[in-house]
């Protein structure tokens, strides 16, 4: 890779219509890694509901948008393991019968990443120089951990934050019941799911949860919120980047 590689953000659509401020927090860690950040207009939801649901028609056709998008960047990079997974993992599956989409699909995947995967693996970061005053457990998406393998990276770079105090989370592998369609087709499984994962959260004793995953944030941050529970969450790469000003996900109200 290029002493300044040339990064494409894929945003995700959660990211875009609910916070933002990752975007902008995924951003900023990626110009202090030394990259040159660009946002393409031009894509797209990843076509994950899609696929999930069994749509192969309208997964191909978000597919290739995505792929026609970001496939002259030295890199894909995005602040979910999720949207990552689907292009990382399922981009060349759905071209299969498909010479000239397969191999396109199959170039974009190799070099797409998760975003604190993206840091830590490929441009060598150890540490960043945000502080953070608290205590935070870590939740581990299942498409971050089984389709990528993230899990040590951002323990280790949480680790190198001043001020903070990391408690890890009982059961850190298991789902917190989100998984996209999931939560909409089995809503009671769903419902048991985060139950118990927010009773392990609020076990660890931390004032912050951190994942990297908005869907999982999103998930748990309601079902706490529905149970009284005054823990904060946010996204991993809002700490990371010091970006912790704004009110923490499902709060309206400055939280720091």
């Amino acid at each position: 890779m290029r002493e300044k590689p040339q990064i494409g953000l894929f945003v995700t659509c959660l990211v875009d219509l609910y916070r933002p401020s990752v975007g902008f927090a995924a951003v900023k860690l990626l110009e202090d890694a030394g990259c040159v950040v660009s946002v393409p207009k031009a894509q797209t939801c990843c076509g994950q509901p899609a696929h999930n649901s069994g749509d192969v028609k309208n997964s191909r056709a978000i597919a290739r948008q995505v792929i026609k998008a970001f496939e002259n960047f030295d890199a894909l990079v995005a602040p979910s393991g999720s949207c990552a997974g689907m292009i990382k993992q399922h981009y060349p599956a759905l071209f299969a019968n498909d010479e000239k989409w397969h191999a396109r699909a199959e170039a974009l995947a190799a070099k797409s990443f998760e975003l604190v995967s993206f840091l830590s693996d490929e441009l060598g970061v150890k540490s960043v120089t945000a502080r953070f005053e608290g205590s935070v457990t870590y939740h581990d998406s299942c498409a971050g951990l089984r389709e990528l393998g993230v899990y040590d990276q951002p323990r280790k770079l949480l680790d190198s934050i001043a001020g903070l105090a990391r408690k890890e989370l009982p059961g850190d592998n298991i789902c917190c019941g989100f998984g996209g369609t999931f939560c909409v087709k089995y809503p009671e499984i769903s419902t048991r799911m985060v139950s118990d994962k927010v009773a392990d959260i609020a076990a660890t004793g931390a004032d912050t949860l951190l994942a990297g995953d908005l869907g999982c944030l999103l998930n748990m941050a309601g079902r706490m919120a529905r149970e009284g529970r005054a823990i904060e969450v946010r996204h991993v790469a809002e700490v990371l980047a010091g970006m912790t000003d704004g009110p923490a996900i499902g709060n309206s109200a400055k939280a720091r």
